[in-house]
């Protein structure tokens, strides 16, 4: 449908287009890992009575089996009998329902007993598929796991459940979207939490944060719940999580190579539109109200590109960034969406740019976007590095060019930018912020007592501010629009080295030291004047001194 509608318009921007859109190969992964489903077709149909007993029949022949649960107990079933129903009827309450096709749970209550239903209605652990006809819903992820549809609540239609289930019995495999590099993960280190964006961002369930203090924390993202939405990964700062289905950086790269052959078949003033493929028809209908140097981009999921890919799109020729959305989608989408257009506006606005040059753009109220049709200027050289290191990269081109009015300019709650500032009067160089941060944004100095920064590093994750034990550190969100200052490493606290006693070496913060010596004192594992005088040496000065000491008076082994 799309291409038969590109294929209709013959003037410059159009054909153009044509060619830029049915000529650029796109890159995908080629054989994507993938979870498989098991569904033997066992149903059960959950909600009202008057609208069960009409569904039952429509569903007898096709599957396995049929089990109706009817959560309205004051209402019995009044067209049939309970014996004329194709499948058993259970009148239950307290009905909860959790798994994903081929394994779903179903829980309630039955008079007096707490039970797994399918093994009282068709004798084994889980049944395969849901329909939930409850009017809010029995499972609470706005985007429905498979097998899960939940029409009393709208949506999905009835007319499309009704062709889609006959379908779910056998094997199906679905690929796995995402990677996770636990390594760059913002989340947990050494029992500290932080960042917790791709949870917040998660509309089908499917991340949670496992663990414990002890035993550490880390993000878990189970494979038969996640739907390839893509907010977690345009969420995540540190790219720890990567749309992996086509890979972010193939995409990039495709929307860069759409430009290029647009221009070279004589396009002029191309304007990007991100767009779902499962909405064709949207699509087109969007595209009959807009000029034709309008490109569309189709994705599988319009969350799954972040702010490097629309900023790489500007600085590589595009006019303008739109997305093609509905203000349908589901809650936690539009909120992620609009957070990340916001903090991209935000830089626009810093550079005197006009902020609708990256612009969501309704279905519904297609009359109220604004179109820029004049390009910004070009980047010469291709962006390179990871997710973080592109979207700067391409920031800080605009920036040579469109001179920002402030240096240091603020973002929006939540952005992943900013500094960190250091009481360093009370800092004690114990580098436990050293020992969270995911990115190396804070580190040692190396030869001498001292805790360095580094700006364009720090994604304002809070596990530095919350490892701190003297609570010196605290988070500031800002943009850094000096290239040089935000990548140099710069001193945020340091001070005089304590040299051994006995061979010289510099080994600890000279202030450490003193408060060690002053809070020990009197403590009765240091009562000696020894033990006091060995928290002045290094490790191995300490050890040495110890066990010469022993040697000396082996009676003080009886104390060891």
């Amino acid at each position: 449908m799309l291409k038969q509608y590109l294929e209709q318009h013959n003037t410059e921007n159009g054909q153009a287009r044509l060619a830029a859109i049915t000529g650029t190969v796109e890159l995908t992964n080629l054989i994507p890992p993938t979870v498989s489903y098991e569904s033997r077709g066992n149903l059960v149909i959950i909600g009202p009575n008057a609208i069960i007993a009409e569904l039952a029949p429509l569903f007898s022949e096709q599957l396995n089996s049929v089990t109706l649960v009817c959560t309205d107990l004051n209402a019995p079933v009044e067209s049939k009998s309970d014996t004329e129903l194709p499948g058993s009827i259970y009148y239950a309450s307290q009905v909860e329902v959790r798994g994903f096709l081929g394994a779903f749970e179903v829980s309630c209550q039955l008079e007096t007993n707490r039970v797994n239903l399918s093994q009282v209605a068709i004798g084994i652990n889980s049944f395969d598929i849901v329909l939930d006809m409850t009017q809010k819903g029995l499972m609470t992820e706005e985007v429905p796991v498979p097998g899960y549809y939940p029409v009393g609540r709208g949506y999905p239609k009835l007319a499309e459940v009704l062709e889609e289930i006959p379908g779910l019995k056998g094997t199906f495999d679905k690929p796995k979207y995402f990677r996770l590099d636990s390594d760059l993960c913002a989340h947990s280190s050494r029992g500290v939490k932080g960042c917790e964006r791709c949870v917040d961002a998660c509309p089908a369930g499917a991340l949670s944060s496992v663990g414990s203090e002890q035993t550490g924390h880390h993000i878990q993202i189970n494979p038969y719940l996640c739907q390839g939405v893509g907010t977690c990964a345009t969420s995540c700062p540190t790219e720890a999580i990567s749309y992996a289905l086509p890979d972010a950086q193939n995409t990039q790269n495709f929307i860069q190579r759409v430009l290029a052959k647009y221009e070279q078949h004589g396009g002029k003033q191309p304007i990007v539109m991100f767009c779902s493929e499962r909405h064709e028809s949207f699509n087109v209908m969007a595209l009959k109200t807009m000029p034709e140097n309008v490109l569309p981009i189709v994705l599988d999921e319009l969350p799954s590109v972040g702010m490097d890919t629309w900023f790489a799109a500007l600085v590589n020729g595009a006019s303008q960034v739109l997305f093609l959305a509905s203000r349908r989608m589901p809650a936690t989408i539009q909120r992620v969406l609009g957070q990340e257009v916001e903090v991209a506006r935000s830089f626009l606005s810093d550079l005197g740019l006009e902020e609708n040059r990256i612009q969501i753009a309704h279905i519904e109220a297609l009359e109220e976007v604004v179109l820029i049709e004049k390009p910004l200027v070009r980047k010469a050289t291709p962006l390179e590095g990871n997710k973080r290191q592109r979207l700067l990269s391409a920031l800080d081109h605009l920036s040579s060019h469109y001179l920002p009015d402030n240096v240091i300019a603020q973002v929006p709650a939540g952005a992943p930018f900013g500094s960190v500032e250091c009481a360093s009067q009370d800092c004690t160089l114990c580098m436990s912020c050293v020992a969270v941060c995911p990115t190396r944004a804070l580190h040692t100095k190396g030869d001498s007592p001292g805790l360095l920064f580094i700006e364009q590093d720090c994604v304002q994750c809070g596990l530095c501010e919350k490892a701190c034990p003297e609570n010196v550190l605290t988070l500031k969100l800002q943009m850094n629009w000096d290239s040089v200052s935000r990548q140099n490493a710069v001193v945020v606290h340091e001070e005089e080295a304590a040299c051994c006693i006995s061979c010289g070496t510099a080994f600890a913060p000279a202030s450490m030291i003193k408060m060690l010596t002053e809070k020990l004192q009197g403590n009765p594992h240091f009562n000696d004047e020894s033990s006091l005088r060995r928290l002045s040496m290094c490790e191995d000065c300490r050890v040495r001194d110890i066990f010469t000491d022993l040697s000396a008076h082996p009676e003080k082994q009886l104390n060891v």
